[in-house]
């Protein structure tokens, strides 16, 4: 269920990541035959909050109201890396997931995740300057500090500004299909899904590509993604040998050809499940799986889920 979203403020907060969560959730859609979220702020020191760089935020909503959502969300605020938090706030969130809510941190917000005790045993992320302090602060915590985001559901963080945007997209497809998160991002103005096992060192965050040869060969490779795509045939195609194919691919895009070309086809299938009837061998011909059995690995490798259990979980009314 993903009806109910809280984001939760302290002071100095940030506006521009606290934007990312306000845009995906906030919003009311319905006009384009999308969800609504039942969607709040909520203050957890008080009911007026700072904001940098000086203004303040005030909302009705106190830590109480915690106990109705199904997500909550942190955004980062200054100095979250050594400041201590409310203990009311650290309860809230453990009780929260105790009745098997998610909770969503954006950037440096995983320290508050850290100080409930949600982010031991578990692998997580945050913005690559803090890692090491977040690992240090938190031991019990699998730090990874390179990755955008990880789902360790019920808990999902997430690196910089952007990477927040990409696990909140994620976790919309995960529980809504690829549709709803499909026309969030088209209103964003940002791709619907990047892998969170992708660098956070990339120098294009979002898919606007500069060089004509690799953006005519990923337009290419879209129309194409049933047949067999090497670097070989990928690179003739853009006048390039292989090897420099494969290393301006990774800094137009942030991964590599093969990693780019296998998400592409996951999201291709998601699509084909969701809308057609066509069986599941004939979807994995469609996208470039060699069979039913390839595209079932990747499925749970990807969604940690198998294609049959997608469909029954998002596919609309049966057509007829």
């Amino acid at each position: 269920m993903l009806k109910n979203v809280a984001a939760v403020l302290l002071d100095n907060v940030h506006p521009f990541e606290l934007g990312v969560v306000c845009e995906v959730f906030g919003i009311d859609r319905r006009a384009e035959g999308l969800p609504a979220y039942d969607f709040v702020l909520v203050a957890a020191e008080s009911s007026s909050v700072r904001a940098v760089p000086g203004f303040t935020i005030s909302t009705p909503h106190g830590l109480d109201r915690l106990a109705e959502a199904d997500l909550i969300t942190i955004p980062v605020g200054d100095d979250f890396h050594t400041r201590d938090f409310p203990p009311e706030l650290l309860e809230a969130l453990r009780q929260a997931v105790a009745r098997g809510a998610r909770v969503l941190s954006v950037c440096v917000g995983a320290f508050v995740l850290g100080a409930a005790g949600l982010l031991d045993g578990r692998r997580c992320t945050t913005h690559w300057r803090y890692a090491d302090a977040l690992a240090e602060r938190y031991p019990k915590a699998c730090v990874e500090p390179s990755v955008l985001y990880v789902d360790e559901d019920p808990i999902i963080t997430s690196a910089g500004t952007s990477a927040g945007i990409d696990a909140c997209l994620h976790l919309v497809r995960k529980l809504q299909g690829s549709e709803v998160t499909n026309a969030i991002a088209r209103r964003m103005v940002v791709p619907p899904h990047r892998d969170g096992d992708q660098s956070q060192y990339i120098e294009r965050p979002v898919a606007e590509y500069r060089e004509d040869g690799i953006r005519d060969v990923i337009a290419w490779m879209e129309r194409n993604l049933d047949r067999e795509l090497t670097v070989e045939l990928l690179s003739a195609r853009a006048c390039m040998s292989p090897r420099t194919f494969a290393r301006r691919f990774r800094m137009e895009t942030g991964t590599t050809p093969y990693r780019w070309l296998l998400g592409q086809r996951v999201l291709s299938a998601q699509r084909l499940l969701e809308r057609t009837d066509e069986t599941v061998e004939t979807v994995a011909a469609r996208t470039g799986f060699p069979n039913a059995a390839a595209l079932r690995h990747q499925f749970v490798r990807s969604l940690n889920t198998t294609p049959n259990a997608y469909r029954r979980a998002f596919r609309g009314p049966s057509r007829t």
